[in-house]
């Protein structure tokens, strides 16, 4: 239930184009077509499945405060082991670019292999996967959120790319559409683009009460009044009465 439940959030709820606005430049640059745009997505689905698990055990066992203590065998006493104070987590954006970079020349060598014309139409943005702030972001959002295990890092991997891939689909799908629209001149080409991503971004701001997980139950404090007597308003009168004539 974990693994659906981070699925089905990394796609419509944490949405790298919706939701965060990440990995805009590739988005709006081949989203003109459709089939480029599948080969693109593809591609991103393929990096981020990759290299968020990879970048997961990086964090893990190498990067994390306190991380290398499995390096002398004491990982049931941590605080006996010579590398407890060692802490490299400030090699994070290093090492992530650089497993990001290695399965992007993987991407790209297979790309151009088997389809050569979707590489020449993807032309620069293929290699320009490595630094894809969608891509980074991934690994950085899988570092901040502590994701706990490398089959749920995975899951995040995979469902972020598909998001991603949804995104620019949908947008291409409509790019070709409105090629044949009446659209104002001025909101032509791009300005058309950013209006619509801000409308279908709204449209996937309600899959935010998808998974909320139901409603918590709160327990109301009871308070009791206690109601006066008249006999004791009657003393309180004359006590008030008595204050002012003093």
């Amino acid at each position: 239930m974990e693994h659906l439940e981070l699925f089905l959030k990394s796609i419509f709820i944490d949405n790298m184009v919706f939701a965060t606005f990440l990995g805009m430049c590739s988005y709006l640059a081949v989203s003109k077509r459709v089939k480029t745009a599948v080969g693109l997505g593809a591609a991103v689905i393929f990096v981020l499945a990759i290299t968020v698990p990879l970048n997961w055990l990086l964090d893990m066992y190498i990067l994390k405060p306190h991380a290398l203590v499995w390096l002398d065998g004491n990982l049931k006493t941590p605080e006996l082991s010579a590398y407890y104070d060692y802490d490299l987590s400030f090699l994070s954006f290093i090492l992530f670019i650089a497993t990001i970079a290695t399965m992007v020349q993987l991407v790209e060598i297979v790309v151009e292999k088997f389809s050569p014309s979707l590489y020449n139409s993807l032309g620069i943005f293929l290699p320009l996967i490595a630094v894809n702030c969608a891509i980074l972001g991934g690994s950085l959002f899988m570092q901040s959120r502590e994701i706990p295990s490398f089959s749920l890092a995975t899951v995040y991997g995979i469902g972020s790319g598909i998001g991603w891939f949804l995104a620019i689909v949908a947008i291409a799908a409509i790019r070709e559409k409105i090629r044949y629209s009446n659209v104002v001149p001025p909101l032509r080409g791009l300005g058309i683009t950013f209006i619509i991503t801000g409308l279908m971004a709204i449209g996937f701001m309600s899959f935010g009460g998808m998974l909320t997980g139901g409603e918590k139950k709160v327990k109301k404090k009871e308070k009791t009044v206690q109601l006066e007597t008249p006999k004791k308003q009657e003393v309180k009168k004359e006590l008030v009465i008595n204050t002012k004539k003093n």
